[in-house]
């Protein structure tokens, strides 16, 4: 089965069309990775670690993410780094992230406030040549590989190089008010080539632009105080496109004193794909969160394993000096979804 997983990869890779980014379904837990703007949203530094396990029965994907970022007052500016790590296929295809994140903010009023986002950084993408499985490899009796086991040859033609770095760039809008945003992003701006297809003169525009929308509220059902948080709920929607490839996710996070949770439903454009469970506990600067996305779609009639996520948010805004230095300052915190 993951020989014919490959061999899909590789033909997804070699169409020109690219396979679409990494999207967690925990986004609150790492907002920087989703919309550069988010840089900054909280007073105090913020520390988000995620790891992602799409498919574990497929040996599919598993993506690495680790993000820093700060508002800095007297700038009226967000800055930040992140750092991700995507493995396809074990090792077929593994592609590292580094970029440094700036978001300036502007307030419009009291409550509303509005930040303009950027991301630049290097990209770095290697591919095990040796690993694919291609067309002209495949045998109708015994598959990909003789009787004794070895890959059958191929016509396809060895790229001279299949470690390769690009630069990448990408920006955002967010505005939002203590109960409310609205963001937009754009990733791979500058639509920079992964190079392979140009290795093996290939036609292409480079990589896709991503486009992402995402809208969410934010409804108290009841005031916290000094000792513990509130009752709330917020429901959001994240729409994501990337050329031919896209989905839209649907549903609601709530939060009742020290304890979270979430569930939302993820639609593809041409089917549906998994309904998405989470469940996590806060305490002080600690925030940690599990979740689990059950494959909804065709693929479900085999053991993919649904996907795996784990988050660990270390947000230093929760911290009691840091809440009393809140209360004196002119900043306003994005809501407790992000928090």
């Amino acid at each position: 089965m993951l020989r014919y997983l490959l061999f899909a990869c590789c033909l997804v890779m070699f169409s020109g069309v690219g396979a679409q980014d990494p999207v967690f379904t925990q986004f609150y837990a790492a907002p920087v990775q989703m919309n550069p703007a988010f840089t900054g949203t909280t007073y105090a530094p913020r520390v988000a670690l995620i790891y992602r396990n799409q498919w574990p029965s497929l040996n599919a994907y598993v993506t690495y993410a680790a993000s820093y970022d700060q508002f800095v007052e007297n700038l009226n500016s967000g800055f930040g780094l992140s750092l991700m790590t995507d493995d396809q296929g074990q090792g077929l295809i593994q592609t590292n992230y580094f970029k440094a994140l700036y978001s300036y903010q502007v307030n419009i009023n009291r409550e509303w406030k509005a930040k303009f986002g950027i991301e630049a950084g290097l990209t770095q993408a290697n591919y095990d040549w040796d690993q694919f499985v291609f067309l002209d490899q495949l045998d109708k009796i015994n598959g990909a590989s003789d009787p004794t086991g070895n890959l059958n040859p191929t016509n396809e033609i060895r790229p001279d190089q299949t470690n390769l770095s690009y630069f990448d760039i990408g920006t955002g809008l967010l505005i939002y008010s203590p109960y409310f945003y609205a963001g937009v992003a754009l990733k791979h701006l500058n639509r920079p080539s992964d190079g392979i297809l140009l290795i093996n003169d290939a036609l292409t525009d480079g990589l896709p632009i991503l486009y992402s929308a995402h809208v969410g509220t934010q409804i108290d059902l009841g005031r916290g105080n000094n000792r513990g948080r509130g009752t709330f709920i917020s429901p959001n929607v994240l729409f994501i496109k990337q050329a031919d490839f896209g989905q839209v996710n649907v549903g609601a996070y709530g939060g009742l004193g020290s304890v979270f949770a979430g569930l939302w439903y993820r639609h593809a454009f041409t089917n549906p794909d998994a309904a998405m469970m989470m469940v996590g506990y806060q305490q002080g600067i600690f925030k940690i969160g599990y979740s689990y996305d059950l494959t909804v779609s065709e693929l479900a009639s085999g053991p993919t394993g649904g996907s795996h996520e784990v988050s660990l948010v270390l947000n230093f805004e929760n911290s009691e000096n840091a809440k009393r230095r809140r209360r004196g300052s002119r900043y306003n915190d994005c809501f407790q979804l992000f928090r």
